[in-house]
C-alpha cells in the first residue's frame, strides 16, 4: 500500500517503513505526527483518489531527526555596473519514518 501526501507545499509518495525528508515540522524528535492531507491511496484493490483529499485517510509518521539541507548559493550580478552580491541559504528539514497508512 502506498499514498501520496502533501506537506510543506510539496507532495511525497510514501510507503510503510520508508523514510522521507520534508520541510521542518514544529514537533520534537521521537514524537508521532499524523499527515491528514492524503491526495491518493493505492492498494492491491485499486486506487482511492481525493477531491482534493481522501476522506478519513491519514498517514502516521515518527519524527526521526531535524537537520539542515545543503547550502544553496544565491548569486546576483548587475551587468555593466561591476557589482554583485553572493549570499547562501540552508533549509531546515525534518526526517520522517512512515509507520502506518490508513484509508
Amino acid at each position: 500500500m502506498y499514498a501520496i501526501v502533501e506537506t510543506g507545499g510539496k507532495q511525497y509518495r510514501v510507503e510503510e517503513g520508508a523514510k522521507i525528508t520534508v520541510e521542518k515540522l514544529p514537533v520534537e524528535a521521537g514524537a508521532e505526527v499524523a499527515l491528514e492531507k492524503v491526495l491518493l491511496v493505492g492498494a492491491e484493490g485499486g486506487l482511492k483518489v481525493g477531491a482534493p483529499y481522501v476522506g478519513g485517510a491519514k498517514v502516521t509518521c515518527e519524527v526521526v531527526e531535524h537537520l539542515r539541507g545543503p547550502k544553496v548559493v544565491v548569486f546576483h550580478k548587475w551587468r555593466r555596473n561591476d557589482s554583485h552580491k553572493k549570499t547562501g541559504h540552508r533549509q531546515d528539514l525534518t526526517t520522517l519514518k512512515i509507520k502506518a497508512i490508513t484509508a
